[in-house]
């Protein structure tokens, strides 16, 4: 990823000190930002400086960052700023399940007795059906312009083009069942050993024909932190194994959550004269999770929760998260749209004539 532009002292101070590559020096000007900023923030979710800084460490775990220096990955410092503004991302997250409006998720997610793998993917289900907050995929197949499913693609490409990656770092961290679910659907998402069938590069040749730099991170400077904070939790759960649970019920409704949106979008591409290879990517999705929702509900969440009761209360937090983070990037994105504003920090420049 590029070096993003900063948006307050926490960022600034963070990608100053990736600069510099001095391993030695103590950071206390990048501490006292982070807890200066966390006294400060009215919701973390919504905090364009926390939640920047937050992707700039995840991503020196991904493909890194343009011109830093890979040993800053464990740097001791970074480690320690990063978990301080990690637990209160966990803590809004986890606050913000319990007094939301997401259907189904509360009782679910206290319900510690599910421990059969047919229980566990029941409730997920049911929580996949739950929520009545506004639909992205609704507005893409009937309304959206060309402007504005450009902006869809921008908001979904900082996951997309590494799509897969966030669930993967969980496979060491599962037993048996679980396991081989995970990497069945991870091989899927990967292309089955298929070149040029990634998941993530059928997306980089939907941004290509809409116009798009299918470039990862190239336009970060854009997105708000809503749609950061939704591809920060998946690294939030899949980089800590006490989170293992989350991270499988944060992709187990993942999946269960794809195929029906995944087909209303390549509705909505069609409608404004696209097809493949810009379809390409929601078609796939359309059929490979319709298979994907049954090995996630059943085998990887339920298989992980029949092996250790203990995690279901995760899987059902790391799914509810998923539920959650939706409803407020969709309604951010159509909130924008139905006002006739760009849902983006600064409108997309028109696409290059062919």
């Amino acid at each position: 990823m590029h070096v993003p532009a900063t948006r307050g002292p926490v960022s600034a101070e963070l990608l100053a000190a990736l600069g510099r590559n001095d391993f030695d020096a103590p950071l206390p000007t990048l501490e006292s930002a982070v807890d200066a900023a966390l006294r400060a923030t009215d919701d973390i979710l919504y905090d364009d400086d926390l939640q920047l800084a937050l992707l700039c460490l995840y991503e020196l775990h991904y493909s890194g960052i343009e011109g830093v220096d890979d040993r800053w990955e464990w740097h001791p410092a970074l480690l320690a700023v990063r978990s301080r503004i990690e637990s209160a991302f966990e803590d809004r997250l986890r606050s913000g399940i319990k007094v939301g409006g997401i259907e189904a998720a509360g009782a679910e997610f206290e319900d510690r007795t599910i421990s059969s793998a047919q229980g566990v993917a029941e409730a997920l289900f049911r929580m996949s059906e739950g929520g009545d907050g506004p639909s992205v995929s609704d507005f893409v197949a009937r309304k959206a312009t060309l402007d504005q499913v450009r902006e869809f693609l921008v908001h979904k490409s900082i996951y997309q083009l590494k799509e897969a990656d966030p669930h993967t770092w969980a496979i060491p961290r599962l037993p048996g069942r679980a396991k081989s679910a995970m990497v069945e659907i991870q091989a899927d998402e990967y292309g089955g050993g298929r070149a040029g069938r990634m998941h993530s590069e059928l997306f980089a040749r939907t941004m290509e024909g809409a116009g798009l730099d299918p470039a990862f991170g190239r336009y970060v400077d854009l997105l708000p932190a809503i749609t950061l904070a939704s591809v920060n939790a998946m690294s939030l759960f899949g980089l800590q194994r006490r989170l293992r649970g989350a991270i499988v019920g944060h992709l187990a409704i993942y999946e269960m959550t794809s195929s029906i949106p995944n087909a209303k979008y390549a509705r909505g591409f069609r409608r404004l004269g696209f097809e493949s290879p810009v379809t390409d990517y929601f078609d796939e999705h359309v059929e490979a999770d319709a298979v994907h929702e049954q090995i996630a509900g059943r085998d990887l969440a339920g298989g992980l929760v029949e092996s250790d009761p203990r995690l279901a209360s995760d899987v059902f937090f790391g799914a509810a998260a998923v539920c959650l983070l939706d409803e407020l990037v969709g309604a951010w994105q159509l909130g924008a749209w139905q006002e006739g504003r760009s849902s983006l920090l600064a409108a997309l420049p028109a696409p290059e004539a062919a």
